[in-house]
């Protein structure tokens, strides 16, 4: 006998998620990071989906006097009574942060070795943080970053480009700091939790090159404007790279990461009597390839015991990709989890949630979705999408219709993924 769950398995589900955002909350993780008052100025930068509330946790924590700046996205800004904020565009960069970015590095200019910068970095930060290298222009960015949204490039593919066409990425803002002390408090959003990739990694060195960028842009057949070909091939938009020694007093510090939120998760699923298993918290690929793999370990599960008897709660977190077509918006949560729910078909007993902390799949302003088995058989006879709806990625309209679909805004605004996929004891029962 499998004993059951004590709560609803959506209900289970939600206080999971809400967990695993509560552990990125930068008012509980951040101050335990913050470094030592300087002699000289305290000046804050930063960029990301959670940079405003990395702010006002800085300030409400900082004992000393502070100024700075910082960037987020549209409709995510947190009053802050001495740090800026300023709004811009995400996923695809605009003059607002243009302008903020410009901005940032007039702030950290001419400092001295007595000053210290603070730099809080968080997911988004790459379309946040927009300089263009010299020779290239803002809409030679925003043409570079749509192509390698919808290519189908890993989030370290995408970022080694961005690096190269940038003067503010690849290490580049912490050698603008130079002398003075510079400190990066970072969230990460990427698998492997490498600096350089979170934001394009504005404060650390850079070991890849403008080959790796192009091998990047010929792998996936990306077409970019002349101008950015000229930048990679002559070698001009070369990143900071290790050892330099304007990078000498710069140093980096992980406050969060998809493991902590993963562990946060399994934390509630043990105290409400369901064993968890997290599967890694790197996962990658085709979000509906990942999709499908999740499915037969789910059916493994229910049906064999295998790797985990049920009632157990499978956790992941990664970064997936969507490769869109015609006029697809993308979305990888909800992508995976209609992969999820065709292969499995309807099979009792298993529920999944897929979600982004910061409330936003792809262009989405929705963080994910919950499926459970009737999602497919509901979403169906509401409104069937055609074969080219389907391979436009047009899933967010096809789960609507299934009345799963779920807005959520995560406040913590950290751009990480999970998905979760439980069992209830009756699915080995059949």
């Amino acid at each position: 006998m499998i004993a059951m769950p004590t709560t609803d398995p959506r209900t289970l589900l939600r206080h999971m998620f809400d967990a695993a955002i509560n552990a990125a909350q930068p008012e509980f993780c951040l101050p335990p990071h913050l470094p030592e008052a300087p002699r000289g100025r305290t000046i804050v930068i930063g960029a990301g989906k959670a940079s405003a509330a990395m702010a006002k946790a800085f300030e409400d924590h900082w004992p000393g006097d502070v100024t700075g700046l910082v960037v987020t996205r549209y409709g995510y800004a947190v009053p802050c009574k001495k740090i800026e904020i300023v709004e811009a565009a995400h996923p695809v960069p605009d003059a607002a942060g243009l302008s903020a970015a410009t901005r940032i590095l007039e702030l950290v200019r001419g400092l001295t070795a007595d000053d210290l910068v603070v730099c809080l970095i968080s997911g988004g930060g790459s379309a946040l943080l927009v300089v263009p290298a010299e020779g290239l222009t803002l809409d030679d960015k925003q043409q570079v970053n749509r192509a390698l949204l919808k290519s189908g490039a890993t989030i370290s593919e995408m970022n080694c480009v961005r690096r190269h066409l940038s003067a503010i990425k690849g290490g580049r803002l912490a050698a603008a700091c130079h002398p003075a002390k510079a400190v990066t408090l970072l969230m990460s959003d990427v698998p492997g939790d490498d600096p350089i990739n979170i934001a394009s990694g504005p404060t650390v060195p850079d070991p890849t090159t403008c080959a790796d960028a192009l091998d990047v842009l010929r792998r996936y057949g990306i077409d970019v404007p002349p101008s950015v070909m000229r930048i990679l091939e002559s070698g001009a938009g070369e990143t900071v790279k290790p050892g330099d020694p304007r990078l000498a007093r710069a140093e980096a510090r992980m406050i969060a990461t998809p493991q902590m939120a993963l562990e946060a998760a399994a934390k509630v699923a043990r105290e409400d009597g369901v064993v968890p298993l997290i599967l890694g918290d790197s996962i990658e690929g085709e979000a509906r390839d990942v999709g499908k793999v999740m499915a037969g370990i789910a059916q493994q599960v229910s049906v064999h015991g295998q790797p985990i008897a049920p009632p157990c709660v499978m956790l992941s977190g990664g970064e997936t990709t969507v490769t869109v077509r015609g006029n697809g918006r993308g979305g990888r949560n909800v992508e995976f989890l209609l992969s999820l729910a065709i292969a499995l078909d309807g099979r009792p007993g298993i529920y999944a949630i897929a979600g982004d902390t910061d409330g936003v799949d792809g262009q989405e302003e929705i963080a994910g979705a919950i499926v459970a088995p009737d999602t497919l058989s509901r979403a169906w006879a509401k409104r069937r999408p055609s074969a080219r709806q389907s391979r436009q990625q047009r899933r967010p309209r096809f789960l609507r219709g299934a009345g799963r679909l779920r807005h959520y805004r995560a406040d913590a605004d950290q751009r990480q993924r999970f998905s979760r996929a439980f069992r209830d004891g009756e699915a080995g029962s059949q």
